[in-house]
């Protein structure tokens, strides 16, 4: 298999994972919200145009002009399928590295907390994940007070295997996973 840039999403679920435009990707970097909601209509949220949001566009936008061939893998609108409604973000950091790791990231509106799209966003990253023969191992990094996603990805067999700085996040714990189901 390889990644391609058409909804993510698992068999049975209502949420889909949507691929951004890359001109949409680049107007959102650029904190244009009325060329990205053109670009791509039914997608954006004032939460996903909002600040929180806000650097990691900017980031992601820069990140595919240097390497273009993360586009696909990258961050994506989660999106209810049930209602067509944005609920948030999932997506991988970029491609898989040398070691054959991949990032995991995900952000769920505060508005559609609770309600089980985090869990479904993992589930999806972790299918995509697993079909990909050259990834090896999954990575997420979560701030040691963010108890909501330390009790999620717990239970999906990520071990902590240190800790990073991050120049926007702060302190992060770095959990690590098979990305092959064990036998």
């Amino acid at each position: 298999m390889t990644v391609t840039e058409l909804p993510w999403a698992l068999d049975g679920c209502s949420l889909q994972l949507i691929h951004v435009p890359s001109l949409a990707l680049h107007a959102l970097g650029e904190d244009n919200a009325a060329l990205a909601m053109e670009l791509a209509p039914n997608l954006l949220t004032p939460y996903l145009l909002g600040e929180e949001c806000q650097g990691l566009w900017r980031y992601r936008s820069k990140q595919i002009a240097e390497n273009p061939l993360d586009s696909a893998w990258i961050t994506r609108i989660a999106v209810d399928a049930r209602t067509s409604a944005p609920v948030g973000l999932a997506g991988f950091h970029g491609r898989p590295d040398a070691r054959g790791m991949v990032e995991i990231g995900y952000r769920i509106d505060p508005g559609f907390r609770r309600q089980g799209h985090a869990r479904t966003a993992l589930e999806i990253l972790l299918d995509i994940a697993s079909r990909e023969s050259e990834v090896h191992v999954v990575r997420a990094t979560v701030s040691p007070d963010n108890a909501a996603s330390r009790n999620l990805i717990s239970q999906y067999g990520f071990n902590e295997v240190g800790e990073q700085w991050d120049e926007e996040d702060g302190l992060e714990t770095i959990f690590e996973v098979s990305a092959s189901p064990e036998p």
